[in-house]
């Protein structure tokens, strides 16, 4: 039981991202949303590589035994970068939608004329 917190807090944290993504009415708090989605799947690849007892991976003076796997972490530090850019990008959306509607409420969803 022990082993599976990581993967049971991975599942809350997507969890809580869709719960906001689908219920929330303001697009600020459905972006945030996607950015805790984002965050419980990074959290989900290091979960993935982890491995107890194991030695970091590095090569110049390598231990004997076992050592975790270097490409999640890889993976996970591309998707930061990766989210960073797509996190920028939906809050100036969010910036001009704001200009061009005065509101950020999903609800009234038609662009003014």
């Amino acid at each position: 039981m022990i082993h599976n917190i990581p993967y049971l807090a991975v599942v809350a944290l997507v969890a809580i991202g869709f719960w906001a993504m689908i219920f929330r009415k303001n697009l600020i708090k459905v972006i945030i949303g996607i950015a805790i989605i984002e965050s419980g799947v990074n959290f989900f690849l290091v979960a993935l590589g982890y491995r107890s007892g194991a030695y970091a991976p590095i090569y110049t003076h390598a231990p004997s035994g076992q050592m975790v796997l270097p490409v999640p972490q890889a993976l996970t530090l591309t998707s930061i970068v990766i989210g960073v850019a797509v996190l920028a990008l939906m809050l100036s959306l969010a910036v001009q939608i704001y200009k061009k509607q005065g509101t950020l409420d999903t609800r009234k969803g038609v662009l003014k004329k």
